[in-house]
């Protein structure tokens, strides 16, 4: 791939993912379902978060799960063996140097990848084709431009705007989910359909402030603090009152609102 992961593979990470995964499973997979004996491609799959979920919604579809990473992999494989999934087979490969033959899947899944990708319209084509004609391609992705909190910080801000300049330095997009429907359309797929999916949490949402807002969005921002600070983005004071403000909206009185989208698309039939 043409980027770095910027919130790198600390173990922190790894557990930061699995609490985004479990927060987020029905918002973002209740609706994904495989026919049985279909194949699915699951490209970037880190070290399993939404692995799991997806092979015990379908468990008699077949998964082939990549990512370029070896430790994620044989994590994420572990992962799988601890469940007793059977029905899921682990490779490291890169997205850009894919080894599989063309029409080879039934289906692609792709989640949180393209934001990482420099160049997110050739992943997409090299994606179109090693998936069979009248597939389907999912494709999910956040977007840090939707973000409303209460209360309000120009501080809180400034600190996540870090992790945006960041992600955008290491040359991804970290407000690509607005994007999807126009990149699905120009790599040529058909019945392009997106959706939003909202986050929103608040003190009667107990599940989302901890599950979301403070273990997965809070937690991906402060990990890039020593990143940010090196980059003379910000200054470890600035950082950090940034930081506290964007955790005092986990109080009773606080409010957090993120939006991710999901695209779905058909590869076009050819006549």
């Amino acid at each position: 791939m043409t980027s770095n992961y910027v919130h790198g593979y600390h173990p922190r990470e790894h557990v930061r993912l699995q609490d985004q995964a479990g927060t987020l499973a029905d918002l973002l997979h209740a609706d994904t379902v495989y026919p049985p004996g279909s194949r699915v491609l699951e490209v970037g799959c880190g070290v399993g978060a939404q692995t799991l979920t997806l092979a015990r919604r379908s468990p008699r579809t077949r998964f082939t799960s990549i990512d370029r990473s070896a430790e994620s992999v044989d994590e994420a494989r572990r992962r799988a063996d601890a469940a007793g999934l059977d029905n899921v087979e682990f490779l490291q490969a890169d997205l850009f140097e894919l080894p599989f033959a063309d029409g080879s899947f039934d289906h692609v899944f792709v989640c949180f990848v393209l934001e990482h990708l420099a160049r997110p319209l050739a992943a997409l084509a090299l994606l179109d084709r090693v998936l069979k004609p009248g597939g389907t391609i999912t494709v999910i992705e956040g977007d840090h431009g939707t973000i409303c909190f209460h209360p309000d910080s120009a501080a809180a801000r400034a600190t996540i705007d870090c992790q945006v300049e960041l992600q955008r330095r290491a040359g991804g997009n970290a407000l690509i989910g607005r994007s999807l429907y126009p990149l699905l359309v120009a790599v040529g797929f058909d019945r392009v359909a997106v959706s939003p999916r909202m986050v929103y949490a608040d003190a009667g949402r107990p599940a989302l402030v901890d599950g979301f807002t403070d273990k997965t969005f809070c937690a991906m921002v402060e990990g890039v603090r020593d990143a940010a600070i090196a980059a003379g983005l910000s200054t470890p004071a600035a950082f950090d009152a940034g930081l506290a403000d964007l955790r005092r909206t986990t109080r009773a009185d606080g409010t957090f609102c993120y939006s991710f989208f999901k695209g779905v698309a058909e590869k076009w039939r050819r006549s």
